[in-house]
């Protein structure tokens, strides 16, 4: 199968004669991770540059889901009945994610771990096979979520011990946000960080602003070329959830790493979902979270978007259409000439 792909690449469209930013990539987080620095001497770029790759692979390591860390012991320590005191960074990590997920009604919800590794998609290597209709049905019965998680300062304890927490969806946009805070305290204020397609924009690239493309859902039906790009402003984020990014086939049928909590099963009627979201506490964050009950929501994709208050959002549909909301679209230039666009208020 196929690699998935990077989700959205900086363009890096400039003016002519524009020196090329620094660059320095790694990949952490199951994906590629890329950071771009302008306006600084290079020894300086590269060592606000490393400073951030070392917090995002420490963020990596200690919430691993399923490797050996700090938020696999609280998953053991659940599944045996037990409380634990977890770090003060841990703690607040999830006092946030329960609120997003609430916010989201629950579509996006860090603690169905365990229905994220019985699809097999908790593991290095694509799964092979559906699950057993009976099993899923068997640990949607037990109703896992993060709500079930009670916190008492540090001292974390759940009445469900089916709940295993996944920060998957959730963490990117936790290292964005740490990635802002670290440059700027370095003496960078011009820089694009790229987290697998979760990308915040500080400054500007020199003279002209931060350009992105936003990923074609079916990149080889588009011979490649993005759907969209757009500029960033300083501060702001986007973040896509898409069905590309990994997935398996069988008999000519994708089914995905996003799942509905609700149904335990794979979305399929979404490909892809873009937020926007303006400057401000948690940008990052909200950008990868977000997009998630969005992405789930399916038809009801807008009314999910007026509920968590983000105005700027791309959808593709399961038919292949460009649904788009007006303050997105003002944003957007469409770089595929036979994509349905629709404007949807």
């Amino acid at each position: 199968m196929r690699a998935a792909l990077i989700l959205l690449v900086a363009l890096l469209l400039g003016a002519c004669g524009e020196p090329a930013p620094w660059r320095q990539e790694s990949y952490v987080f199951g994906t590629r991770v890329e950071i771009l620095i302008t306006g600084v001497a290079e020894a300086k770029a590269r060592t606000a540059g490393d400073k951030v790759l070392r917090e995002f692979d420490r963020l990596h390591r200690t919430y691993h889901a399923w490797q050996p860390s700090e938020l696999s012991a609280l998953n053991t320590a659940i599944a045996a009945g037990k409380s634990l005191e977890v770090s003060t960074e841990l703690a607040e990590f999830l006092s946030e994610a329960q609120r997003l997920s609430a916010a989201g009604d629950h579509l996006f919800d860090p603690g169905i771990g365990r229905l994220i590794a019985l699809w097999g998609f908790q593991n290095d290597d694509m799964p092979t096979r559906v699950p057993d209709a009976v099993a899923i049905e068997a640990l949607l019965a037990q109703h896992p979520s993060i709500a079930d998680l009670r916190l008492e300062g540090r001292r974390v304890t759940s009445r469900n011990k089916s709940v295993a927490l996944d920060f998957g969806g959730y963490l990117k946009g936790v290292a964005l946000d740490r990635a802002a805070v670290s440059l700027r305290q370095d003496g960078v204020t011009n820089a694009l960080i790229n987290i697998g397609g979760n990308i915040m924009a500080l400054g500007s690239k020199g003279v002209t602003p931060w350009r992105v493309g936003i990923q074609h859902p079916r990149p080889a039906t588009a011979g490649g070329a993005p759907l969209a790009s757009l500029e960033l402003r300083d501060g702001e984020a986007i973040g896509t959830s898409g069905d590309y990014h990994r997935y398996f086939e069988l008999a000519g049928k994708r089914y995905c790493h996003l799942l509905d909590p609700r149904s335990g099963r794979p979305v399929n009627t979404t490909r892809a979902v873009t937020v926007l979201i303006p400057p401000g506490q948690g940008t990052g964050m909200r950008s990868d979270a977000l997009s998630k009950p969005i992405f789930i929501a399916g038809d009801e994709w807008r009314a999910m978007a007026r509920h968590l208050g983000v105005d700027q959002v791309l959808k593709v549909g399961a038919d292949g259409a460009a649904n788009v909301t007006p303050a997105m679209r003002a944003r957007l230039k469409f770089e595929t000439a036979d994509t349905v666009i629709r404007e949807v208020e």
